[in-house]
């Protein structure tokens, strides 16, 4: 095993959430067709496939955690552009904290502050 390279978010309208993902990452993709958008998050894969039976109603079995400096920030900057409040900012241990929001199709986006990592 390398370590985790890649995360897939699978959505509605892969237009619209290359618009949406590009203001809450703050950068355009490297890669964009209408099969996959690949966005460079400081070295690690971000993806976007188009659903072939889109919902919004997605289990939340895996959710993968994005570093951020300030947790509260991210997460009302992410409200701001319309992802869903799901899990508030929680302080997990010692400085550890993690938050979740939906983006607007459905999808758990995580967020961890980890001045340890």
């Amino acid at each position: 095993m390398l370590g985790l390279q890649t995360t897939i978010y699978k959505v509605s309208d892969i237009d619209k959430a290359t618009e949406w993902y590009s203001k809450a990452f703050e950068t355009t993709p490297y890669f964009n067709e209408p099969y996959y958008v690949g966005f460079n998050i400081k070295g690690y894969e971000l993806g976007l496939q188009p659903e072939n039976l889109p919902t919004d109603e997605k289990v939340e079995s895996v959710v993968a955690y994005w570093g951020v400096e300030n947790i509260q920030e991210t997460y009302d900057r992410l409200i701001g552009l319309g992802a869903i409040e799901n899990e508030k900012p929680f302080n997990v241990g010692g400085e550890i904290l993690t938050a979740t929001v939906k983006d607007p199709f459905g999808n758990v986006l995580g967020l961890i502050y980890n001045p340890y990592f």
